[in-house]
């Protein structure tokens, strides 16, 4: 009686290498991408005490529209992380400009601009770098 062979052959593996590496030549850059992204809305994440800060401003002014005129009007004092450079307010904008994000191009800069209206405060977001900016920003 013959005994049969059982495994790979060399053909089947080098197939499944072949497969392997066009798989990861399209993940890879698709999870660099996402690595930036994150990044970038790190300072979007550290931006939120300095809304709170404007909003809680403007509505405890005399006449609940007016805008506070720097981060110390605001009563916020600005962070930093490793993606954060700085965050800073003039006029109840609020400005933050990013770092080492790896976006294509230049790390991005998003402005949050305050609007009031009866008692409300609404942000729009915009920002320098859409390639790199979450979905609300763009």
């Amino acid at each position: 009686m013959k005994k049969n062979m059982q495994g790979f052959t060399l053909i089947e593996l080098m197939i499944v290498i072949a497969i392997l590496g066009i798989l990861l030549a399209i993940a890879i850059p698709a999870y660099q991408d996402y690595l930036a992204r994150a990044r970038a809305a790190e300072g979007l994440n550290m931006a939120a005490p300095a809304k709170l800060a404007v909003s809680e401003a403007v509505l405890g002014s005399a006449n609940g529209t007016t805008l506070p005129a720097d981060a110390n009007a605001a009563g916020y004092n600005p962070a930093t992380s490793t993606y954060v450079q700085s965050i800073a307010i003039a006029n109840g904008i609020i400005t933050i400009t990013t770092q080492s994000t790896g976006c294509p191009g230049t790390s991005p800069v998003f402005t949050l601009t305050p609007t009031v209206s009866t008692g409300k405060v609404q942000w729009t977001c915009t920002s320098s770098n859409d390639a790199c900016s979450p979905a609300s920003c763009r």
